[in-house]
């Protein structure tokens, strides 16, 4: 039996009694980033929906990455969520993968140091729970053992959401987490946009964010200027 890595092992070591999601997802995410050779870390959740919320960064950069990811609807972590299979990018600049997310990549290079990317799944058999989100500042992929470490980590972590999600004692797990979340005003101005333009829920958030795209701005900005009202859609106007 292989040993375990020393990501995994300080998980494990974790005591999960009296935690709430937010604290058990920073002390994921700290673990992975003195354990692996990783700069920064960040725990997404219901990562495939448009209910996506970033849990804990561990950073200003891994807190950009997950916004630039919703802002433009696509990314390693989007991917990762959807196929449900990891997904490593050592070099963001040259990477067929990163290929797949012209506007993502794009935007990474012009607002950020970052070079790799590795997108790890939190799932338990059919239960999606969200992604581990874990880049470099410098090009290259994870050692062997590393990988192994952080793929075993991420298992882990999904046992440990599912334990306090299913816990009646416990903290209000995060799979109900987006009924409070900090994107609260993106729903807020999805549903002022299907009022003025009369479309649906789906039409008016990519109405949301085709206008934070043309004007090179976060989702979550264009949201608050729509709910302040120093923004109004009208047909016609993006």
């Amino acid at each position: 039996m292989a040993e375990l890595g020393v990501v995994t092992r300080a998980l494990l070591a974790i005591a999960r009694e009296g935690q709430d999601d937010r604290r058990l997802a920073e002390q994921i995410c700290r673990a992975c980033v003195a354990g692996l050779d990783v700069d920064g870390a960040a725990i997404s959740v219901l990562t495939a929906t448009d209910a996506r919320e970033t849990l804990w960064a561990t950073d200003a950069t891994a807190e950009m990455l997950e916004d630039l990811q919703f802002t433009l609807n696509e990314g390693a972590c989007l991917q990762a969520a959807v196929t449900g299979s990891p997904v490593l990018v050592p070099d963001l600049w040259h990477s067929t993968e990163a290929a797949r997310w012209p506007f993502f990549g794009a935007a990474v290079a012009e607002r950020t140091k970052v070079r790799a990317l590795f997108a790890l799944p939190l799932q338990w058999g059919a239960v999606s729970l969200g992604v581990l989100d874990l880049y470099r500042a410098t090009p290259g992929g994870l050692s062997r053992a590393q990988w192994r470490d952080a793929l075993s980590a991420a298992d882990a972590a999904a046992l440990m959401v599912l334990g306090l999600q299913t816990d009646p004692g416990g903290a209000r797990g995060w799979l109900d987490h987006s009924l409070g979340s900090t994107r609260v005003e993106i729903h807020q101005a999805t549903g002022m946009v299907l009022v003025q333009l009369g479309v649906s829920a789906e039409e008016a958030l990519a109405r949301l964010r085709a206008h934070a795209f043309v004007e090179q701005r976060l989702l979550i900005d264009v949201a608050r200027d729509v709910v302040a009202r120093r923004l109004v859609f009208t047909e016609g106007a993006e």
